[in-house]
């Protein structure tokens, strides 16, 4: 057993519970950027078997091996992707959490058609109208999301990361609306401190780190 698992599973399943949906309908992303193999292991072996990472060339140097020893293991990119590293990520990654802009639109169709394997992928809204963040201009969704239907992609739910320090479910809320919006039904929000309250507006991947391995220092 591996109780910071056990403690994240708890917690998901009782805001599961209250917000009335089935815990089986949620998705717990384990967010292993910065942390070496060996702090993975006990996760996978307690039977988790879905990761996130933030950078291509961090998961390439990691994963290959955990995953030729632990089958069934699900890679989540859930970082910036630059569309010169498109072929790397979609020969690695399973499910793609940051499309944001129209180049990394035609750089993913670009090598998702030559490795005749097509990725789902999130939209990242920049929910906050951050400058510092990535992530698309809500204005800008709609355009995006047509052009990243045109290309084929496999556009399955929106993400997002609201602004650090306030509160965040009016801008779950907002996620929660544009995806329904636009006929989408996956939802990447809420973390390790406030993903009870997206569960609760709607999440249907929650990305959890500190929570599972500790706050890095």
């Amino acid at each position: 057993m591996n109780q910071p698992l056990e403690d994240v599973r708890t917690r998901l399943a009782h805001a599961a519970a209250i917000a009335g949906r089935k815990v089986e309908e949620l998705t717990l992303i384990a967010i292993s950027k910065t942390h070496a193999a060996e702090a993975i292991v006990p996760l996978i072996e307690a039977g988790q078997r879905t990761f996130g990472e933030n950078r291509v060339q961090e998961a390439q140097a990691k994963w290959p091996a955990l995953r030729a020893q632990y089958p069934g293991i699900e890679l989540h990119l859930v970082g910036q992707l630059q569309s010169n590293k498109a072929d790397e990520a979609v020969a690695l990654f399973d499910c793609i959490h940051s499309l944001d802009r129209p180049s990394l639109v035609t750089a993913l169709a670009r090598a998702m058609d030559k490795a005749a394997r097509r990725v789902p992928c999130f939209v990242q809204v920049n929910i906050g109208a951050e400058e510092q963040k990535g992530g698309c201009a809500i204005a800008d969704l709609p355009a995006l999301l047509a052009a990243a239907r045109g290309a084929d992609l496999p556009v399955i739910g929106l993400m997002c990361v609201p602004p650090a320090g306030i509160e965040p479910a009016p801008f779950f809320a907002l996620l929660d609306k544009l995806a329904a919006d636009h006929g989408l039904a996956g939802r990447s929000m809420g973390m390790s401190d406030d993903f009870e309250t997206a569960i609760m507006l709607g999440a249907t991947h929650v990305r959890v780190g500190s929570a599972l391995f500790g706050v890095r220092g």
